[in-house]
């Protein structure tokens, strides 16, 4: 990946981490339904504190970690403080990914006309939430993977996708029960590359090929 790469996935969760409740009465009204359901609040925001903690300590400036090691920073209305220094990081985090995400539209822009119909198809029509539910390599420069899409933004229904032509294959940790997550396409002379990236575990993957067949289940 160049552009949607782990990296930037991961700090894509930092922001949507950095969500806060407008007024305190939203906060407390929260705190309220989470006890009547029974639901262990602190307990539950202490989990998922602890899930993202490494990745808030990476991408959020020093200013921020007091919260983080204390746990204030979900645990609590959030002070004026740390609501203003969210929106300042949010802004400029807002304006790096559009300046990623304009540079790889441009680029794709500048090459679609040279790709394949079918790899055109494969990026337009997203795959984002798709699951992986076969892997096969019937031969050296053959791929099929057949996805579930009933859960993403397209087809809604079980495809093939049918790579021919490969030339290199980096798979990773891909396995079967794998989520789409991301995709970026490139024009090269050997054809096309793709880059992936894969949820359940977070991998990127790569591959370069002639061409792509899609089949839709009916």
């Amino acid at each position: 990946m160049k552009y949607f790469t782990r990296e930037w996935y991961e700090e894509m969760q930092v922001s949507g981490f950095l969500v806060f409740h407008e007024t305190e009465e939203d906060w407390e009204q929260d705190v309220a339904w989470y006890n009547s359901e029974g639901l262990d609040f602190e307990e539950i925001r202490r989990y998922d504190l602890e899930n993202r903690k490494n990745d808030l300590l990476k991408f959020l400036p020093e200013s921020f970690h007091p919260y983080i090691q204390d746990g204030t920073i979900n645990s609590r209305f959030p002070s004026d403080k740390l609501r203003t220094m969210t929106e300042q990081w949010r802004m400029e985090y807002d304006r790096r990914m559009s300046i990623i995400g304009n540079e790889y539209r441009n680029y794709y822009l500048s090459i679609k006309d040279s790709l394949p119909e079918n790899v055109v198809q494969l990026y337009e029509n997203s795959l984002h939430d798709a699951k992986v539910t076969s892997l096969e390599i019937p031969s050296e420069n053959i791929l099929i993977m057949t996805l579930d899409c009933r859960g993403s933004y397209y087809y809604q229904t079980d495809i093939k996708v049918t790579f021919t032509g490969v030339k290199s294959l980096e798979l990773q940790d891909l396995s079967v029960g794998s989520y789409w997550l991301y995709n970026e396409v490139y024009s090269n002379e050997a054809g096309f590359q793709l880059n992936v990236l894969f949820d359940g575990p977070l991998v990127e993957f790569t591959l370069t090929a002639d061409n792509v067949i899609i089949e839709i289940s009916s």
